[in-house]
């Protein structure tokens, strides 16, 4: 058929967008999250109270970038090639991983605190704010998996317009 794309120009372009995509949501992340605020000593660091919440919100903040790329990376891959899910999918899956892992190494990269060297070089207590991190390693499954979910509804969409489609046919 014209214009219809390989599916390894989709792997392609989903790893280029990933790339691209979790770079650029890294810094969103980076400015957007919420940091643990630390006391450094000479003796070493802690936290300057209770404050669950504040490493709650990074993941949560994490999390919903990751979900609202993997909506709009797996419509975008698509539209680029509906005819054949599977190639899709694969590139979703890819492009996911790829993007989650660049969002978390730009965020971490640019919220990043040398709080040992500073623990070091104090003479007194300093409050800081503390580096971004992700506390819960799942949240870095959430693109690729929000990616699967919109291939496979696509999918069932496709199927169940099929089945419409024979029904009708053979009345």
């Amino acid at each position: 058929m014209k214009g219809e794309r390989k599916p390894r120009a989709v792997l392609v372009a989903g790893c280029i967008v990933g790339l691209v995509s979790g770079a650029g949501l890294g810094v969103v992340w980076w400015r957007l999250a919420p940091r643990v605020t630390l006391v450094v000593q000479p003796q070493g660091s802690y936290p300057a109270q209770f404050q669950p919440h504040e490493y709650l919100s990074a993941d949560v903040t994490f999390a919903a970038l990751a979900a609202v790329a993997g909506i709009a990376v797996a419509i975008a891959l698509a539209n680029m090639r509906r005819e054949h899910l599977v190639s899709v999918l694969v590139s979703s899956l890819f492009s996911g991983v790829i993007g989650s892992a660049g969002m978390w190494w730009v965020g971490i990269r640019l919220g990043a605190v040398d709080v040992a060297g500073l623990s070091a070089s104090s003479t007194s207590a300093v409050t800081i704010q503390g580096p971004l991190h992700v506390t819960m390693p799942g949240v870095l499954l959430v693109w690729p998996l929000v990616s699967a979910i919109v291939v496979t509804v696509l999918a069932l969409g496709d199927w169940t317009v099929e089945i419409r489609m024979r029904a009708r046919s053979q009345s």
